[in-house]
């Protein structure tokens, strides 16, 4: 089994923008301790501060799915409900 990678964005309603970014930190600090977490980057985009750019590795599938799993019953979870992802998955078998 391989990597698995996560790229894309999120776009944040404005007036939730406030309190998604003040999720944020515990997020990634979070997840940067998971078991096989490889790298995890969330940042705004320059050029539209609505937008977090998500850029994410983990060691094994059954890593990220692991990581998803614990993802779900979090504050990040709860703050960020109902705002749609664009993402693409790479290295999961089908």
């Amino acid at each position: 089994m391989g990597q698995v990678s996560l790229n894309g964005h999120l776009d944040v309603p404005p007036d939730r923008l406030a309190a998604v970014l003040a999720a944020l930190p515990e997020h990634v600090r979070l997840t940067r301790a998971e078991p096989g977490c490889l790298t995890f980057n969330v940042v705004q985009d320059r050029d539209l501060p609505t937008r977090l750019l998500v850029s994410e590795t983990f060691a094994s599938p059954d890593a990220f799915r692991a990581h998803q799993a614990r993802a779900k019953g979090t504050h990040w979870a709860r703050i960020t409900e109902g705002i749609p992802r664009h993402y693409t998955i790479t290295g999961m078998e089908p």
